[in-house]
């Protein structure tokens, strides 16, 4: 495996073919998309891979069943044939999920809820995800912890990710193809020279000069901010920041299946297995005004959350019972509808630049959702191929993101040979970490064959192996980058774990 660099100064001086700005997972899938095609690519990130919204998802790749009542069916269709190509490239971090979805409040007819369904199971020509049932929850396990009264229930399929996960992948998978990734990087400015690009970007080392063929404005909610800071870049169109809030609480009920809930304002909420102790529920649609930035949930958007599962589950929450909260901003292309929740959730590629005037090309990436990512970095690859004809053609749709070539795709057989290998490490351990890692666990831990054997124990799972690794092959610098982005392990650990980890790669040089 390569190892891949963390800042400027390694990065050699020739000009790039791609310069991405932007390490969510638009950026990072654009970045793998052109680094497979033999394109020389930057990727910069002003913070950490998949530091905003990236890894404030509800954590879905899902066709968006609700997006049919707003008539995005080609959106729609398009995540649904994505849904099943994902779970096939990466079973370590998707996998699927079945959702509960009630009628009991619902402010829509059965008839139609079951149309909607009906469309959900064909549109994208579903063969893996069993199809949708209709069930009495009154005689049937997936009720328990409902309130009494609950009766018909839907049931359907979509699947789980690992948000900032995927992010990461992604962005791994492009540096081991040739791409440079740099985080704690920020676009300064950047100008058109002819047919190149000339942008300043900074670090912690200063300021750096860079010149590429080709801009791409992946910066998410800073994508205007973006073309501001970039000399003549045209400024017509422009993003609708929604701000999207999540609880996680102790667990709600049994089982592996989620709840899709429907709400009187005809709004839904999730309530999905977190954590194995917990159950996560989101998400809410507020309009985020003024600069973007990070956000938290109000006291509003909690309020709104737990009368939702109050108005359905038979255990009341209050928001002492929230363990953790996490908000983020959507960046959506503005398409001025009337509300939040209806504002659409496809995305608009932009290209400013003339192959036959010679001026060099800025692609701009408007909207956007993580079930789409690839197939919106194929498209951006598209729009870039006039400028770089020369390019192979699009080759990601089946390819194994890193750690994701499991034989068969089958999990549990991978996780039982796995312990069968290294029988004194605890199971749950094993299980965890091919959870994150899929095959590349195996180099996380080398020689390893007992707990001892991977360095300091920091609590809740997590050794000094894996924040080693972490800090190596995927751009961790921080406890928080460790805990709750390329994990959720600080929901688990015992206090003082952070400092604890910020100290040790501190005295490791990381």
């Amino acid at each position: 495996m390569a190892q891949v660099p963390q800042s400027l100064p390694s990065l050699p001086h020739e000009t790039v073919d791609l310069l991405v700005v932007g390490g969510g997972i638009n950026g990072a899938g654009i970045a793998r998309d052109a680094a497979g095609r033999g394109l020389s690519v930057l990727l910069i990130e002003q913070d950490d891979l998949a530091a905003h919204t990236s890894s404030a998802s509800t954590k879905l790749i899902h066709g968006g069943l609700r997006y049919l009542e707003y008539g995005e069916f080609r959106l729609v269709r398009e995540a649904l044939i994505e849904r099943e190509r994902l779970l096939a490239m990466a079973p370590h971090i998707i996998w699927p999920l079945r959702f509960v979805l009630p009628q009991l409040n619902s402010p829509r007819p059965a008839w139609m809820v079951r149309l909607g369904l009906f469309l959900y199971d064909h549109l994208g020509g579903r063969k893996i995800l069993p199809a949708t049932e209709t069930v009495d929850l009154r005689r049937s396990s997936l009720g328990q912890g409902l309130k009494p009264g609950t009766s018909k229930a839907f049931i359907y399929s979509d699947c789980w990710v690992e948000d900032s996960r995927l992010v990461v992948l992604n962005a791994l998978d492009a540096a081991e193809r040739g791409a440079q990734i740099a985080v704690g990087t920020r676009l300064v400015s950047a100008r058109r020279d002819g047919a190149l690009w000339r942008a300043t970007v900074a670090d912690t080392a200063g300021q750096h000069e860079v010149t590429a063929r080709a801009l791409v404005n992946a910066a998410g909610p800073w994508v205007e901010d973006v073309l501001q800071r970039t000399a003549a870049a045209r400024q017509d169109r422009g993003v609708r920041l929604i701000k999207g809030s999540h609880i996680v609480v102790p667990r709600l009920y049994d089982g592996d299946h989620a709840f899709l809930l429907q709400n009187p304002d005809k709004r839904v909420v999730f309530a999905i297995p977190y954590e194995g102790h917990f159950t996560l529920v989101g998400t809410t649609d507020e309009p985020w005004v003024g600069a973007p930035g990070r956000a938290t949930i109000s006291e509003g958007e909690t309020s709104y959350l737990i009368e939702t599962i109050n108005r359905y589950f038979t255990r009341g929450l209050t928001p002492d019972d929230v363990a953790w909260s996490y908000a983020g901003i959507r960046p959506l292309y503005d398409d001025h509808a009337a509300n939040a929740s209806a504002v659409t959730r496809d995305y608009v590629l932009d290209v400013d630049g003339d192959v036959a005037a010679g001026t060099a090309p800025l692609l701009s990436v408007f909207g956007g959702k993580i079930t789409t990512y690839r197939k919106l970095a194929e498209h951006a690859l598209e729009k870039l191929v006039p400028f770089f004809p020369l390019a192979p053609g699009a080759w990601t749709a089946g390819a194994p993101l890193p750690g994701g070539d499991i034989p068969g795709a089958d999990f549990e057989a991978f996780v039982a040979e796995l312990c069968a290998e290294r029988p004194a490490l605890p199971r749950p351990l094993l299980w965890r970490l091919a959870r994150a890692y899929g095959t590349r666990v195996e180099q996380l831990l080398g020689t390893a064959r007992t707990v001892a054997d991977l360095g300091p124990d920091f609590g809740g799972g997590l050794t000094g192996a894996e924040v080693a690794y972490l800090a190596a092959h995927e751009w961790a610098r921080s406890a928080d980058d460790i805990l709750y982005r390329r994990s959720k392990l600080g929901l688990h650990v015992p206090p003082g774990t952070a400092q604890a980890v910020d100290a040790w790669l501190r005295e490791q040089g990381a």
